[in-house]
């Protein structure tokens, strides 16, 4: 499902405007994308959670050469569903 659809979803359930629904979905993401950057997390309750993982420096291989590249520390966004999710879905 894409961003545009999700707003014409939304839309037709509440009567809110498409334009109006795709700013709030928009200023969602925006805050939730910004807030990763910080180093915070967010808990959807029922969802799931956004976070964000330190991930260790490690030695990787060029697989064209087999020689082996360092990969520097980095971090990384993760999303870790909701237990209520995987039931939901495992239902279906």
């Amino acid at each position: 499902m894409t961003k545009a659809e999700i707003v014409e979803n939304i839309s037709s359930k509440t009567g809110l405007t498409k334009k109006e629904v795709a700013e709030a979905v928009d200023k969602f993401l925006i805050c939730i994308a910004k807030g990763l950057a910080e180093g915070k997390h967010y808990e959807i309750r029922g969802f799931g959670t956004f976070k964000v993982k330190a991930r260790k420096s490690r030695m990787a291989r060029n697989p064209r050469t087999g020689d082996a590249v360092p990969v520097p520390d980095r971090k990384v966004p993760v999303f870790k569903v909701s237990r209520e999710l995987k039931e939901l879905v495992a239902q279906s």
